[in-house]
């Protein structure tokens, strides 16, 4: 157990289709063969992990050109992120400089969570990434294979990139980070153990909103590598759920937001 605390940064948010965030969430039918598009709005936040070894920041949310070029226009026309702002006024409103941040640790590479390591850029922060996921997010932004949610100006920087190994290793006291591929190859997921809240797992887009862990359903094709992989994780978060009794802090849930804003 570790004496550690959890602020959450608000990023903004990000409108899309629902079928992105939950497979099938809108199906044609005989008597509705074209159904209307449902868009729902999805927070990005970050977190501010104080723990006694360092200021941690979870992730760095989106790059704050994406509107103005950074992001391709089809892609922000698919995510459309408001409320964006540099990742250095949103820690600055949370009461921090990017300078206190002692480590950064990068859930995964894609667009809407690397978009702030220019911030770090020429300094000596810590940067850990998974293994999978650093090599996975090259390949895919520097060929026309991979995904397409990788850009490299977001993470193709003068970083001190800290590499991950395995699928489960600890860092810090009561930080152990859990390897959960399906979203990406080398997602990161962070199981805390809180003297305070007790086990907390920051699963980040393992679960991109609640229905994807409470109800088991996938996310979309376009935003799983590989659904196989995807199902064989949420078994090891459910898993770890029930052995710790912890809490799950979904990637881009409003509730979860919400929760951590008032106090886990």
């Amino acid at each position: 157990m570790v004496d550690a605390t959890l602020t959450p940064i608000d990023r903004g948010t990000v409108t899309s289709d629902v079928n992105n965030a939950i497979e099938g969430f809108v199906l044609g039918t005989a008597d509705e063969p074209n159904p209307q598009t449902v868009m729902g709005e999805s927070p990005v936040y970050n977190i501010v992990i104080d723990h006694p070894d360092g200021l941690v920041l979870w992730d760095t949310g989106s790059h704050p050109d994406a509107a103005d070029g950074h992001w391709p226009d089809e892609l922000y026309a698919a995510f459309e992120h408001t409320g964006l702002r540099p990742l250095e006024d949103d820690l600055a409103d949370a009461g921090y400089d990017v300078s206190d941040i002692d480590f950064v640790i990068q859930s995964h590479l894609h667009l809407d969570h690397a978009g702030g390591l220019y911030a770090f850029e020429g300094t000596d922060t810590p940067v850990y990434v998974h293994e999978e996921e650093l090599k996975y997010a090259y390949y895919s932004a520097k060929t026309d294979a991979g995904g397409d949610a990788y850009i490299a100006g977001d993470f193709d920087r003068d970083l001190n990139w800290e590499v991950v190994h395995g699928d489960r290793q600890y860092v810090f006291d009561g930080l152990e980070f859990v390897r959960l591929p399906g979203h990406t190859p080398g997602l990161l997921g962070v199981k805390l153990d809180l003297d305070d809240a007790g086990t907390v797992i920051l699963a980040g887009d393992q679960a991109f909103t609640r229905p994807n862990y409470d109800r088991e359903l996938p996310m979309g094709g376009e935003l799983l590598w590989s659904k196989r992989d995807w199902f064989e994780s949420l078994r090891t978060l459910k898993d770890l759920e029930r052995r710790h009794d912890a809490r799950i802090v979904c990637g881009h849930a409003p509730g979860d937001l919400e929760a951590m804003q008032t106090g886990l």
